[in-house]
């Protein structure tokens, strides 16, 4: 293995997962790099600036990114998709933990660990001098890069939960991701989430991702529920977002002086 580069520093959230380290996390959807700022710093271990369904391109994946550079929090990308161009875009400029969502089986997990690793590991494109490894200022980045890359695949459907096992398998693949929201709706039960039958299967993807060795993460938007899903068995867990805080906060005060 190579050596590591004494001036390119490590993915704590990474060694975390490794490790079944308990993970608190938050999603990000503001497409602000103030929001994201504030957010870094809070105390968790663990933020996802999410490129699905928030409005977040590159430039503004960048901005936040830098916005984010000293705070406590690990930024986990959600690519919009798992295409190789944008997961080699979203690298370069420095993003080193991505979540790829709708994974349904061994290939598409295979291709996307194959999209954030140089050859001859994968089909990275290389580029010289990127922000990721600080303008060409980090010595050996382009032999190391993959040893702190973090790489979490999106289930969310019952076609994708019968291939957990297969999926966590393949090398490179550090945390399997269940979404609730479109496991409920594949389930028929749209909207629904807390429908037992998405519960049952909710916990039962927890139970068999981690006996396959591999870490349990999902998002939760309900701070009470949050223990329990640690309990279960998922240790990287995202207890809301930004735009729920900032909604049902203002919502609220705004409640208070309004009473009917």
């Amino acid at each position: 293995m190579p050596e590591w580069p004494g001036n390119l520093p490590r993915n704590a959230f990474k060694r975390a997962l490794a490790s079944g380290e308990r993970q608190v996390g938050l999603w990000n959807s503001l497409a602000s790099p103030i929001v994201a700022e504030i957010l870094a710093g809070a105390g968790f271990d663990w933020i996802v600036i999410d490129g699905e369904h928030g409005p977040n391109d590159i430039p503004l994946l960048l901005a936040q990114l830098q916005a984010m550079r000293g705070g406590t929090a690990e930024p986990v990308f959600r690519v919009p998709w798992n295409d190789a161009v944008i997961i080699k875009r979203a690298l370069d400029v420095g993003a080193r933990s991505l979540l790829i969502p709708f994974v349904q089986n061994v290939e598409e997990a295979r291709r996307a660990v194959a999209a954030t690793r140089y050859p001859p590991l994968g089909i990275r494109g290389v580029s010289v001098a990127p922000r990721a490894n600080d303008y060409g200022r980090i010595q050996n980045y382009h032999k190391n890069a993959h040893l702190d890359t973090c790489v979490l695949v999106q289930l969310e459907t019952r076609a994708a939960l019968k291939e957990i096992e297969a999926i966590a398998e393949i090398d490179g693949v550090d945390g399997i991701f269940i979404g609730p929201s479109d496991l409920a709706a594949d389930f028929g039960h749209l909207g629904n989430p807390k429908h037992p039958d998405v519960q049952a299967a909710l916990k039962d993807a927890s139970e068999r991702i981690r006996a396959a060795g591999k870490s349990a993460g999902m998002l939760t938007g309900s701070l009470d529920d949050v223990e329990h899903w640690f309990d279960l068995g998922f240790n990287f867990t995202a207890t809301g977002s930004d735009v729920g805080l900032l909604a049902r906060n203002a919502e609220q005060v705004a409640a208070r002086f309004h009473k009917s």
